[in-house]
């Protein structure tokens, strides 16, 4: 069975103004549109054509047998006009310890000093839709950031002497991090901010023009020294990066489909005037420096993005004018298009939807697979194996 699935922006303050309405092929309204979401998460759920929420539909009884009335994922398209939080997602453990203390201490889950809003992990997985997406995720090399706060200078003595007062790189940088966010650094953290702003470095050309570019958007915020520990990624259009728990990471700009574990749960670590809980923040996270998780799957008509993970794996699919291409189902999915004109076709071959750019479709489990034609692109959220 296959359902059409419609759902309006979400309005964050940091959306941009222009890149979904260009993907959906209409006029910009002038405000941010951040967000589109498309599964049955209660914060923003998508509808079915007779105007029900899909998590309405899905625990009515409607849907064929089989189909499971609560998704797994949440797939999104996100388009990013200013950065987003640092941030980072506990593992499915610290998720239902932390839920289970804050409920028993009776936090309101609305409030904004709440951590856990549910019991459940957040990994994500983005694949960028513009020509040039930006990000930051994973903590750099030690020895690459050495190297960078060099080049910015000796106001970043204070932050180098934290560095080198641990011999393990990991616990270096869960230093650095909770000396970066406590209030106690704040005259020093705006030091290194003023200096980064001024600083040029050929090797550090793309993370210094950063600098200033969070600079423009947080003055004087200790998130931007947070950022200068982590990898800057900059993915061309198919390229996407892997966020798994404990990683710190943050969207800076550009067009993206969007997959992730259903969930709230986000700890901030700056580039926001909202709660940050260092604490919590540091006990969730992975301080390990390394390459960022960049996927790149190779070209073809099928191409497959996943963390390994059993809540979702994300599949783009291009189109083939001259033949079909057949896609096997594993469980509940949805489909999102996102450039030309695709034609989706269940096992019935009369249940057919055409998508074009933004629309969506719900795939229920006892289609088994479908056939994709057309001359466009779609992304296709299911279960992980």
């Amino acid at each position: 069975m296959l359902v059409p699935l419609m759902n309006t922006p979400r309005d964050y303050a940091w959306g941009s103004t222009t890149l979904i309405a260009e993907l959906e092929g209409r006029t910009p309204t002038g405000a941010p549109e951040a967000e589109v979401w498309f599964g049955d998460h209660p914060g923003h759920p998508a509808r079915v054509p007779d105007g029900r929420t899909l998590g309405e539909w899905l625990a009515s009884g409607d849907a064929p047998e089989g189909t499971p009335e609560r998704l797994p994922y949440l797939l999104k398209i996100l388009a990013a006009g200013s950065p987003l939080s640092i941030q980072a997602h506990p593992s499915k453990a610290q998720a239902e310890e932390g839920f289970a203390r804050e409920e028993a201490a009776g936090t309101p889950r609305d409030a904004a000093t709440r951590t856990y809003r549910d019991a459940n992990h957040k990994p994500e997985i983005i694949v960028a839709l513009s020509d040039r997406f930006l990000a930051l995720a994973g903590l750099r090399e030690l020895a690459a950031t050495r190297r960078l706060l060099d080049a910015v200078g000796e106001a970043t003595a204070p932050l180098r002497a934290v560095l080198d007062s641990h011999p393990d790189d990991a616990d270096a940088l869960a230093a650095a991090l909770i000396w970066i966010l406590s209030p106690a650094a704040g005259a020093q953290v705006s030091e290194i901010i003023a200096a980064a702003t001024d600083a040029a470095s050929d090797e550090f050309r793309d993370e210094l023009e950063l600098v200033r570019h969070l600079q423009s958007h947080y003055p004087g915020d200790p998130g931007i020294v947070v950022a200068m520990l982590l990898n800057l990624v900059i993915l061309r259009r198919g390229q996407g990066v892997f966020v798994p728990a404990g990683v710190l990471h943050a969207y800076i700009e550009g067009l993206g489909v969007e997959i992730m574990a259903a969930s709230d749960n986000v700890l901030r670590g700056g580039l926001t005037p909202k709660h940050i809980d260092v604490a919590e923040l540091t006990a969730i996270l992975d301080p390990r420096p390394g390459p960022a998780p960049v996927l790149d799957p190779a070209a073809g008509t099928a191409r497959t993005f996943t963390g390994g993970v059993p809540d979702f794996v994300l599949t783009q699919v291009t189109a083939d004018p001259s033949a079909a291409v057949e896609v096997r189902m594993n469980g509940i999915a949805i489909a999102v298009a996102t450039s030309g004109e695709v034609e989706i076709t269940g096992a019935d071959t009369q249940d057919r939807l055409t998508l074009r750019p933004g629309s969506a479709a719900l795939i229920t489990p006892n289609e088994g697979s479908v056939s994709i034609s057309g001359t466009g692109e779609v992304f296709i959220a299911e279960p992980g194996q």
